[in-house]
């Protein structure tokens, strides 16, 4: 005869599968919490994926610009990779180390590795002096911040595009999209006054 549902077989079964799905969870946690959970930073910024819209807005906003770009909290790279498809130099930093391995998955994935490059880093401790196209997804609470560490940092050829949240100071010199759609470019050539002021050259005199 078999054995009854209650007996010892069946009750272990009980507590094996429970304990397995909670193992499964656990685990799924583990690799997902990176990407939903804000990182550990001075300034909490947390994971959310750009909108499709986004990233065209982006992408409206780089016509006509050539050269380095940067995305300040690349998420999971879809910003970089966009830009290196359209033959930008791209560079993505973040935080978050989960987010930079998927990033950097997605480039290879997507056949442009060579051109968009992710690192593991705090914003606040790299120079953003060498790029002429800035991208930034943020939280009004940095943006303070930041627009004096810009300042301090890019050429006057610089471009700065602010998705989300504009900068507190800075007039913007083109605005695309609505809501949360919405992004803001600021030329630091105009907000500077930066106008190119040719040499004057003095004639020699003839003795």
């Amino acid at each position: 005869p078999g054995e009854p549902q209650g007996g010892p077989g069946g009750r272990a079964w009980a507590l094996l599968v429970p304990a397995a799905v909670g193992g499964t969870l656990v685990a799924l946690y583990a690799v997902a919490a990176p990407f939903v959970a804000p990182a550990l930073r001075k300034v909490c910024l947390p994971f959310v994926p750009a909108t499709a819209a986004q990233v065209q807005n982006v992408l409206r906003m780089l016509e006509n610009r050539s050269g380095t770009l940067v995305d300040i909290g690349s998420g999971d790279g879809r910003i970089v990779i966009a830009a290196a498809k359209k033959g930008f130099k791209a560079v993505g930093y973040e935080l978050n180390p989960w987010l930079v391995w998927y990033s950097r998955y997605r480039a290879w994935r997507d056949g442009v590795h060579q051109n968009a490059k992710f690192y593991i880093s705090d914003l606040w401790k790299v120079s953003f002096s060498h790029y002429r196209n800035i991208v930034v997804f943020g939280v009004p609470q940095m943006m303070p911040q930041l627009e004096k560490k810009l300042e301090e940092e890019l050429e006057c050829n610089a471009r700065i595009i602010a998705c989300r949240f504009p900068f507190p100071c800075w007039i913007p010199d083109h605005t695309t999209g609505k809501g949360i759609d919405t992004v803001w470019a600021y030329d630091l050539k105009r907000s500077r006054g930066c106008e190119t002021k040719s040499l004057e050259i003095t004639p020699k005199t003839e003795s």
